[in-house]
């Protein structure tokens, strides 16, 4: 009667695995295939088809482009003042300027032209951290103090 059990176990057990065989095969087998076709798509959709990999290597390519850009803006003139005035007594047409050219550390240039009605004469002189290196006018320091708290 033992013998009658241990077969009847074995039977069971076979079919028990047979059924697993065939549950594998039509049921999880094309979840898996469906599920990695998904994140596939997925990953095509968000990356332009390069997956994760391309995604992380843009990444970095931004990071580069970024900084290289914030160098670029560091150099750029990107702040500027304007002042119109009347260099002499007698004329009254605003014609004379100061114009100061800075980049965001205050480095750059202001230059001048004086008008009169003889003739007109240009001027530029050096500016660091927003200072003239050389004597300026209140017309010049002027430009470079509307250079300064313009909006970069």
């Amino acid at each position: 009667m033992q013998l009658q059990t241990l077969y009847a176990a074995a039977g069971a057990l076979l079919v028990a695995l047979a059924g697993i065989v065939v549950y594998h095969a039509y049921v999880v087998r094309p979840a898996l295939a469906r599920l990695r076709h998904l994140l596939e798509l997925h990953d095509s959709l968000l990356s332009g088809g390069t997956g994760a990999a391309g995604r992380l290597e843009e990444l970095g390519r931004i990071g580069e482009r970024v900084a290289e850009l914030e160098a670029l803006a560091s150099t750029d003139l990107s702040r500027a003042g304007f002042v119109r005035y009347d260099a002499f007594d007698g004329s009254s047409a605003g014609l004379s300027y100061a114009l100061a050219l800075l980049n965001r550390q205050g480095d750059g240039v202001v230059i001048t032209s004086i008008y009169s009605r003889d003739d007109s004469r240009t001027f530029g002189k050096p500016v660091a951290g927003f200072k003239p290196t050389v004597n300026a006018s209140a017309e010049e320091l002027e430009a470079i103090e509307r250079a300064r708290s313009a909006e970069s």
